[in-house]
């Protein structure tokens, strides 16, 4: 059994591995120390990613495409490729969310001037505002999941999670 410490410093991943080592003491369990708490971590993001969007009244797949827009610059644009390398998803998926998009008044799509065969899909000013309002709920959702930590706190943690992502081929 775990015993609780006077700070109050055990939480939900230590009794689940206390448990798992009093029922299985031959392995090491200190992957879940690392991975369940990114992944319980991930459901606090999860909900307070889908709440800001919500609030801007986008779906996360929207704010992930409008979002690549934003970030191209100046004039917002990008091609559909870039696009779905930017967002990870296959050009038929792609394809459908810049119909939805467009049906919006989100996106509007012109042929591309350097090739005259293919497109280049454009943040709208009204997609552009949506975008940006929904960028600002984002960045005071996840502040707040962080504002226990100090900002060197808050670095050292963004630099072993870069660092594992790295290891990982992101």
């Amino acid at each position: 059994m775990l015993e609780p410490d006077a700070e109050g410093t055990h939480d939900e991943v230590d009794r689940i591995v206390a448990a798992w080592n009093r029922e299985r003491p031959d392995l090491d369990f200190a992957p879940l120390h690392v991975l369940s708490r990114v992944g319980r971590m991930s459901k606090h993001l999860d909900r307070a990613r889908r709440s800001a969007f919500a609030a801007s009244e986008l779906e996360s797949w929207e704010f992930d495409v409008l979002s690549a827009l934003r970030r191209a610059g100046a004039p917002y644009e990008l091609s559909p490729k870039a696009l779905l390398t930017q967002t990870l998803v296959s050009s038929g998926t792609m394809t459908n969310r810049i119909d939805r998009l467009k049906t919006r008044g989100l996106v509007d799509r012109r042929t591309d001037p350097s090739d005259g065969r293919g497109i280049l899909v454009r943040l709208t000013r009204e997609g552009g505002r949506v975008v940006d309002a929904a960028i600002e709920k984002l960045v005071e959702a996840e502040q707040e999941l962080l504002v226990d930590l100090s900002p060197d706190e808050r670095q050292a943690l963004a630099g072993l999670l870069r660092a594992l992502s790295l290891s990982l081929g992101d």
